[in-house]
């Protein structure tokens, strides 16, 4: 009988962290591609540009000027999906037509006043910035909110419509299901064996390599045993930390440093300015604050779509909304390529 080999075979990855299968299909890359080709995402941005509302002195939508800001740059969401004072929908009694009440706030943050520039290309005092002031909005809204969602979409392909170089933040009354499921999957594995999930998991990565993307002193970059995007990669902390404000000096700064490796790796790939998601998940927040979270472990997770050039992604349709999610490359083989980019930005190279 023919052996199995990971990299040629079809076969299904479980993911621990939301208790389901993804399906791997490797042969499907040799297939050739005649559909939809995206255009490429390398477009000159102004430095600067008044009718940008994101740019320091600009008017937004709300009628309010932004300041003149040299470093980063907060504000309340012109139009936010969560507001913190509604009318609550009541409890219903029938099965079948359930609601609740939803309470929240939304903030965006600009990383740098320029439009030019992209997390990749920020120095790395300029990306400790950010990491700080997604602590102190965690830690604010945190006091009050059960979540709070860190989340950048990066490029027009993952729906963002501004090129200035943002991310959002949605703090919720609620835990939101895709965490929903990895607070139940890390807490069902820290009553059975005592340890976070997810720091034995990175003891196993570390040890085996075949997924490991780079790493520091702190912290460490895989694709994931169950990527489900191509390129798609968590960063992980090598000492157990529970939430964003857990983090010390050292691991801020070593986190700027891997954050901005990977993403100079993501854009070299394809020698475009890679799109993605990307998004923070921590220890759940509000009334969670007083009691005992150690089954959490802070994470990273990028999520890229672009598959085999700049212009072909990944399209989660068909038989990914009916039935599983799937992919076309192993996760070792999108790790072995990430792992042997070069680190040095191909803007800047001669």
């Amino acid at each position: 009988m023919e052996q199995f080999v990971a990299s040629e075979h079809q076969h299904i990855r479980y993911n621990p962290l939301i208790e389901e299968w993804i399906l791997v299909s490797p042969h499907r890359a040799k297939r050739p591609w005649s559909g939809q080709l995206e255009k490429r995402e390398d477009k000159p941005v102004p430095e600067h540009d008044e009718k940008n509302p994101l740019c320091p002195g600009s008017i937004r939508s709300s009628g309010q000027r932004n300041p003149n800001y040299t470093s980063t740059f907060v504000f309340d969401n012109d139009f936010p999906a969560l507001l913190e004072s509604v009318p609550s929908p009541g409890e219903s009694k029938n099965f079948f037509f359930q609601s609740k009440a939803a309470e929240g706030k939304c903030k965006v943050i600009c990383f740098h006043p320029k439009s030019n520039i992209t997390l990749p290309l920020m120095e790395i005092n300029e990306i400790v910035s950010v990491i700080k002031v997604w602590i102190d909005e965690s830690q604010t809204l945190g006091k009050k909110f059960t979540w709070v969602q860190i989340f950048e979409n990066k490029g027009e392909m993952m729906g963002c419509s501004n090129p200035h170089p943002h991310c959002q933040i949605w703090a919720s009354s609620y835990i939101p299901n895709e965490p929903s499921k990895k607070d139940r999957s890390q807490k069902s594995y820290y009553s059975k064996t005592g340890r976070p999930m997810l720091m034995d998991y990175l003891k196993e990565e570390l040890t085996s390599g075949e997924r490991l993307v780079i790493q520091n002193n702190h912290w460490a970059v895989v694709v994931p045993y169950w990527a489900i995007w191509p390129y798609e990669t968590m960063i992980l902390p090598k000492k157990h930390v529970r939430r964003l404000e857990d983090l010390d000096e050292d691991q801020i700064v070593d986190l700027a440093d891997i954050m901005k490796r990977l993403t100079t790796r993501y854009d070299n790939l394809f020698q475009v300015s890679f799109p993605y998601s990307m998004g923070w998940h921590g220890a759940p927040t509000g009334e969670y604050c007083d009691q005992n979270v150690d089954y959490w472990t802070l994470h990273a997770v990028y999520y890229p779509p672009l598959l085999r050039s700049a212009t072909i992604k990944k399209f989660m349709v068909g038989y990914e909304m009916l039935a599983q999610p799937q992919r076309d490359i192993t996760a070792e083989q999108a790790a072995e390529t990430l792992s042997k980019l070069s680190e040095r930005h191909y803007k800047l190279t001669d």
